[in-house]
């Protein structure tokens, strides 16, 4: 079971908005991915049995990912 949570926020380059969420959504531990308006383009919502978990799925699977700008991680406390 998953205890730990974070919000990605996601920058996306201009018109890979959708082909990047489509990524976002086959990686495990991605339970949700919504694009959104402002300064950020795509929120991806993930989970993991713990930070370092989390930590290795943005920096090796979600970092990877053609089309990502930018990204910063929200841990939920």
């Amino acid at each position: 079971m998953a205890t730990a949570k974070a919000f990605v926020l996601v920058e996306v380059a201009v018109g890979r908005t959708r082909e990047v969420a489509a990524a976002l959504q086959q990686l495990p531990g991605v339970k949700s991915v919504d694009p959104v308006t402002g300064p950020y383009d795509i929120i991806a919502v993930i989970e993991g049995k713990n930070l370092n978990e989390i930590g290795d799925l943005v920096t090796s699977r979600i970092h990877p990912i053609p089309g990502i700008s930018r990204t910063v991680t929200c841990l939920a406390i």
